[in-house]
């Protein structure tokens, strides 16, 4: 008996994913908890595992298509594994009756090609050969933009359907049809013989090619790269960030030497106390919650008319990951050590790269904390993690010559910035507190009283 493969519950609020990747093929043994397909959200990806042991019977939703919560997305049969298919590409299974069974018996698929579209006429697809050929939606159309006979194409996907990787393999890398596709006929041996895709004629010499048609003989390359849904999330609230809030940043610099020498002198009995190696977060963690303290007004949100000032100091701190920026949450930094917040922090970082992190990990926090310093930026404006109204950017440490008693001396000093909500924070607020930070910074003896 068929079991079905649903989308599970995501998290509140949560109700529509994306099919990520398709980690099994339609006639894959699989075994019950076993991780079956990744589904992205805005926030994190879910793995869905089967429920049963079985064999992948049917793949109803295409990587890429958005599925709702409760929708099924396939089905698992009982059964020993029905043979291997060819590809990694994976299609909707709807076996039809008579359909060519699937051509080749070898590994993955060619590496996936850019594509370019040649602004030349192509010749249209001879009308001999009237064989129903299986192919998703997008290899259809992106065989008809390049002028590739579909039918020449030995399909991977189930069933021996033809994917968007397969129409990419038979292109050459100028664009046209080239002798893969051909080979492509040689291999099908169930199918009648096809005449090759003809060239394009060529235009007369007095006519001068057009600029499309050159592209491909320029090298000019292209590649369509389906955005994810985290991303396109991250994108929206950015653009909401900035068209929503009336946003300012204003700028300091700070002398990182004593903090540097307080490092140098603790840092190796601090690791072997601690396990963990004492970094600056820590330090601009506690300096935040100092200034958050004394300036209430950028540790709140805004909802409707009124403004909600949190008592409590959930500091988000951002994570450079492969598809963008993600802020998980340091809950309740005001009550964690040093070592605390150095410990979370590295965790939560470990999390976000290994797309471990839970929806409740990235949700609440009440100010934000940013580094890209750690990349070589020597300076930026940092976007609002909107509901919040305050977000402080730290930069890379480099010695600069600044005048101190009369003198110039070489100093580690680092640029940071706060980009403010100018609704409710007002500029000599926002100022103040950035200076409230470079004093707790500059004698770190204070975060014991402050932070």
């Amino acid at each position: 008996m068929s079991g079905e493969i649903r989308v599970p519950a995501l998290g509140e609020s949560i109700v529509e994913a994306t099919i990520g990747k398709w980690m099994k093929r339609v006639g894959d043994s699989v075994a019950a908890g076993e991780a079956l397909v990744d589904l992205e959200t805005d926030k994190v990806n879910v793995e869905v595992a089967a429920e049963q042991d079985g064999v992948l019977e049917q793949i109803l939703k295409d990587e890429g298509q958005n599925v709702g919560v409760g929708e099924v997305i396939g089905t698992i049969g009982a059964g020993a594994a029905a043979g291997q298919h060819n590809g990694s590409s994976t299609g909707v299974s709807q076996p039809l009756a008579g359909a060519p069974a699937p051509a080749g018996t070898g590994g993955t698929s060619a590496p996936r090609r850019d594509l370019e579209v040649s602004g030349e006429p192509q010749p249209a697809v001879p009308a001999g050969d009237e064989r129903e050929t299986r192919a998703t939606p997008v290899a259809k159309r992106m065989a008809a933009e390049q002028g590739v006979d579909i039918r020449a194409i030995s399909g991977s996907g189930p069933g021996g359907r033809v994917t968007k990787d397969d129409v990419s393999t038979q292109l050459r890398p100028d664009g046209a049809p080239g002798h893969q596709a051909d080979t492509a006929i040689e291999r099908q041996s169930s199918a009648p013989p096809t005449m090759p895709a003809p060239q394009p004629p060529s235009a007369p010499e007095a006519q001068a090619p057009s600029p499309k048609s050159q592209a491909p003989a320029d090298g000019r390359r292209e590649e369509r790269v389906r955005m994810t849904r985290r991303r396109q999330t991250i994108a929206q609230r950015l653009v909401e960030s900035q068209r929503t809030a009336a946003m300012l940043t204003t700028f300091n610099e700070i002398d990182m030497s004593a903090v540097m020498e307080v490092r140098r002198r603790r840092k190796d009995s601090f690791k072997e106390r601690h396990g963990i190696g004492l970094g600056f977060m820590s330090f601009f963690t506690k300096a935040s919650i100092g200034a958050l303290k004394a300036f209430p007004t950028l540790n709140a949100e805004i909802q409707g008319s009124e403004i909600v000032i949190k008592h409590y100091y959930d500091i988000g701190i951002a994570v450079g990951v492969e598809e963008g920026l993600v802020v998980p949450v340091l809950r309740d930094a005001d009550r964690k050590s040093f070592a605390q917040i150095e410990r979370e922090i590295a965790a939560l970082a470990v999390r976000a790269r290994e797309n471990k992190l839970t929806l409740n990990e990235l949700q609440g926090g009440t100010f934000t904390i940013t580094n890209g310093g750690v990349f070589g930026s020597l300076m930026s404006t940092p976007i609002l993690n909107a509901p919040q109204v305050g977000i402080l950017g730290m930069h890379k440490i480099e010695e600069r010559p600044i005048a101190l008693g009369g003198q110039v001396i070489i100093r580690p000093m680092m640029y940071v910035a706060l980009s403010y909500d100018h609704r409710i924070v007002d500029g000599n607020t926002a100022v103040r507190f950035l200076v409230r930070i470079k004093e707790l910074i500059e004698d770190p003896e204070t975060l014991l009283l402050e932070g």
